[in-house]
């Protein structure tokens, strides 16, 4: 890989079928800019069992999200494919950034509180989660991490946690920043609210024909103007307002046909996707982390090699 690219890390963690609303909302945005940079992409299993208690649906995650990844079009030899849990330099790393702060401080993280909140088990591993996610980014030296707005605190943890460290054994560890992604608005579902797996509105991005047809005709309509929004809308994702222009001034009024067009067009965006993806076996998934697990441990031994020196351990 070219090392005067800027190293960036991204965690993936399976939320199950996707919609293409996490296509549009976050694996395009990635898409898109992940070969300028010496990219990271950190399968992240053991943050998943803060909440994750089945051990064949965490295993299906694993191989469900890489190749996820694969048939969207990332290329492998391109990017450093790995599981956090096929390197322990991420536990003893996260063990010392632990040392680093204080109770207060992992209190006041707005994710812990809100995910508590909600109902979920106030467990250990929720509590410290911020400092493992320290390890997974300063492990590998890396500059930028692409994250939403409302995970910029996520990235002040890291910050802080390596500011501390640095202070007392000298700047060892490289404090990363973050990659605020430009938002593509709210993606719409077959509802007209945002699209969301809990909402049930969604349209599959690996979906078959007759499932995307059946969706798309079930969106709904209002009878207020000759174009129907929701349709548009979703239209809008995949084509720009130009080419729809003269489709929907043709087919005014004619909800039905615009639909169908809808579904000609939505097929044709997601077959190879979805044809790519039918053919990647779970072999070829594990033989992509078993390489990407080597690169990744050979940068992470590095700064871990720096930092058991720095306090001590390495005498």
């Amino acid at each position: 890989m070219n090392t005067e690219k800027k190293r960036l890390l991204t965690g993936l963690q399976s939320s199950g079928t996707l919609h293409i609303g996490n296509y549009f909302g976050a694996l395009k945005p990635f898409l898109d800019i992940y070969e300028q940079y010496e990219s990271h992409l950190m399968v992240a299993d053991y943050h998943s069992l803060t909440s994750l208690r089945d051990p064949k649906q965490l295993h299906d995650n694993i191989i469900n999200v890489v190749k996820d990844y694969l048939a969207i079009g990332v290329d492998p030899t391109k990017a450093i494919i790995f599981r956090q849990s096929d390197n322990q330099d991420h536990m003893e790393l996260s063990w010392i950034l632990n040392c680093m702060v204080t109770v207060p401080f992992l209190m006041q993280a707005h994710s812990y509180k809100d995910k508590v909140a909600k109902g979920l088990e106030p467990n250990a591993g929720l509590f410290t989660y911020p400092m493992l996610q320290a390890a997974d980014i300063t492990l590998y030296d890396i500059d930028v991490v692409p994250v939403g707005e409302d995970q910029r605190q996520h990235l002040e943890y890291t910050r802080e946690a390596v500011g501390k460290f640095n202070r007392a054994y000298g700047e060892i560890l490289k404090a990363p920043k973050e990659m605020i992604l430009d938002s593509v608005g709210v993606v719409p579902g077959i509802d007209g609210q945002k699209m969301s797996k809990s909402y049930g509105n969604g349209i599959p991005l690996f979906g078959s024909q007759k499932e995307i047809e059946k969706i798309v005709m079930s969106i709904v309509t209002d009878s207020s103007g000759e174009r129907p929004e929701n349709v548009y809308a979703i239209h809008r994702l995949l084509k720009s307002a130009e080419e729809l222009e003269p489709i929907y001034e043709q087919h005014k009024g004619r909800y039905g046909d615009l639909k169908k067009i809808l579904a000609a067009d939505l097929e044709s965006f997601i077959a190879p996707m979805r044809e790519k993806r039918e053919k990647i076996t779970n072999e070829e998934v594990q033989e992509v982390l078993r390489v990407g697990a080597e690169k990744a441990k050979t940068i992470s031994g590095v700064t871990l090699t720096k930092a058991r020196k720095a306090i001590g351990i390495t005498l």
